[in-house]
This record gives C-alpha cells, sequence and structure tokens, in this order.
C-alpha cells in the first residue's frame, strides 16, 4: 500500500509541471504502479493544481509548481486507499498535499525535456529527475511524462519483503 501511494502523489505533480498557469487543463490522467506479494498494485490520483510557465523554445526560463490533494487517491479498493491516507503511509491528516517545484528544465531533442525537481512528501523534499515530451496538437498542447521514486525515501511506509519500494508514475495531461 505504501508503495501505491508514493506513486500517486508523484504522478500527481509530474501531471501538474505540463500544465499552464495560461492555460486549462482540459484532460489529465495520473497512474501510479508497485508491486505487492508479487501482484502489480495500480492507482490514479487526480485534483491537480499548477502555476506552470513552460517555455519550449527557452525552457531553461520555464517553471513549474504543482500539488496534489492526497485524498483524491484511488486503487479501487476503499479499505485499501483509507489505509494508505492513514498515519502508516501518506497521514493526510498532517500532509494532505504534494508539492513539486521546477529546479531546472533543459531540452534534450524534438519534443523531449528533461526536469529536476523538489519533490515534497510527507514533509521531506528530495530532488527527482522527470522525463517529458511537449506536444502540440490542433487543440492545444500534451505533456507526457513518466518517473520512478523510493516510497521509503519519502517515509512512506516502512521497508517491506512482500511490499516493493519501487513506484513508478505516469503522467498525461492536455492543455488548451
Amino acid at each position: 500500500m505504501k508503495k501505491l501511494l508514493l506513486p500517486i502523489l508523484l504522478i500527481i505533480i509530474t501531471a501538474s509541471a505540463f500544465t499552464s498557469s495560461n492555460n486549462t487543463v482540459t484532460r489529465s490522467a495520473i497512474t501510479f504502479k508497485t508491486r505487492n506479494m508479487g501482484i502489480g498494485v495500480d492507482g490514479t490520483i487526480g485534483g491537480l493544481q499548477a502555476d506552470v510557465h513552460f517555455d519550449a523554445a527557452d525552457p531553461a526560463a520555464s517553471t513549474i509548481e504543482a500539488s496534489v490533494d492526497v485524498n483524491t487517491i484511488n486503487t479501487d479498493n476503499s479499505s485499501r486507499d483509507e489505509h494508505l491516507k492513514g498515519e502508516d503511509f501518506f497521514d493526510i491528516a498532517h500532509y494532505p498535499k504534494i508539492t513539486l517545484k521546477s529546479i531546472s528544465i533543459k531540452h534534450k531533442s524534438g519534443d523531449n525535456y528533461t526536469g529536476k525537481f523538489n519533490l515534497t512528501l510527507k514533509g521531506k523534499t528530495k530532488q527527482v529527475d522527470i522525463p517529458f515530451s511537449f506536444t502540440q496538437t490542433a487543440t492545444g498542447t500534451t505533456f507526457k511524462g513518466g518517473f520512478k521514486i523510493n516510497r521509503l525515501d519519502y517515509g512512506v511506509g516502512t521497508s517491506s519483503l512482500v511490499l516493493s519500494d519501487e513506484v513508478t508514475v505516469n503522467v498525461e495531461a492536455e492543455v488548451k
């Protein structure tokens, strides 16, 4: 369960990084995946808020700040969701939001970028690298990215033989 919460938070933060403060997010999908007892466990998180100033022509001048409400975690299992929201995992009573703030953004090639971000989860801030793509379409802009984190780095749960420490987060956001 711990690993599920961390990916959800990371996904929300990443999704927030792909929206512009001057634009409207028309759709977003934040998903996370981990393993529990050798079985893949996935979920979603919604309700992202962001202040994004992204310029594809000058990514170094771009900034992204985002947050998500941990209370929106959904693993399609209400008992697990409530457990994840509790003190052992996300402790939403004391840490209701997960935040992401850009440190730097660089162009890699084509529509591909990478950003260094400070991710704050459960009161702990760690730097994460997040690769993402930025694509213009006829109806707006699409951002897609993904990354992995170690839930233990943020104090989400404890060491476990059955629950993986690694959480994979994927984000897709359409901006108009």
